[in-house]
């Protein structure tokens, strides 16, 4: 911090547990890679190397080694792994994450039609080698899941050993937890926070309006992802009230008078 501000928000500290910020790299350079960490890695906690990028995208470990001496934890998105999985190719998955040496891994079926006890299964050896992030919600519109359906699925993914359960809504942030206009299917989230628990859940929340609407509703240390490289920092100022669409949201009662209503 530049200046220290009274009334900001206390932000849990890196290593989080709570108050994580998962970036989407899309196929940034190694150049970029570093920029972005010199920028926004102290406000970042994971990356997820998005789609199958990870097949192609050149100096990719170069990449993960850049984000690890940054305190910065990459994943292969689970696109990836569903790739491995269509094909039969599991054991050759945990070779992939074994070769680059990735503490975390995506486990989802937002593309695929996976049996839940499989894919219950693939959490629990996963999570006897790495850390699993384990993503509910399917990526194609009309596959719809209902509310007692993603509380079941995010509860025992929970059990088998996911660490954090990641809520999709893709990087359009209009399927899964949003609806098709980008705004929150709010009786959905209120029952996965109430029965599942805000803090094992992990938001994906790619635009402005969605990142806000979750820091007012469960404040600065809500954990949120799918966030774009350059949005990373903006993001951090939202959560501490440093900009327009949260100022108001941690100051006292006597800073309210302050506020900008239409009658003044």
């Amino acid at each position: 911090m530049n200046i220290i501000f009274p009334f900001l928000p206390v932000r849990s500290a890196k290593p989080r547990d709570t108050g994580l910020t998962m970036m989407m790299d899309k196929g940034l350079s190694v150049s970029e890679t570093e920029h972005f960490i010199a920028a926004a890695g102290d406000y970042t906690d994971l990356v997820k190397l998005a789609f199958g990028t990870g097949v192609f995208v050149k100096n990719i470990d170069d990449k993960i080694r850049l984000y690890k001496e940054a305190g910065i934890r990459a994943y292969f998105g689970g696109t990836m792994f569903e790739a491995f999985i269509v094909r039969g190719l599991f054991d050759e998955f945990r070779r992939f994450i074994d070769r680059y040496r990735v503490e975390v891994c995506e486990v989802s079926d937002g593309s695929i039609a996976l049996p839940h006890e499989e894919k219950l299964e693939y959490i629990r050896v996963l999570a006897g080698d790495v850390t699993v992030l384990s993503e509910v919600g399917s990526k194609i519109r009309g596959v719809v899941l209902n509310a007692d359906q993603w509380v079941d699925s995010m509860k025992t993914e929970l059990q088998a050993g996911s660490w954090k359960v990641i809520a999709e809504a893709r990087e359009s942030g209009t399927i899964g937890i949003f609806r098709a206009d980008g705004t929150a299917n709010k009786r959905l989230i209120d029952q996965l926070g109430k029965e599942v628990g805000n803090n094992h859940i992990l938001w994906e929340a790619p635009n402005k309006n969605q990142q806000t609407w979750f820091i007012k509703k469960y404040g600065a240390n809500v954990n949120i992802g799918n966030v774009a490289s350059a949005e990373i920092v903006s993001l951090e100022t939202l959560r501490l009230g440093l900009r327009s669409d949260t100022f108001f949201e941690f100051l006292p009662e006597t800073m309210q008078q302050y506020k900008q209503t239409p009658e003044n």
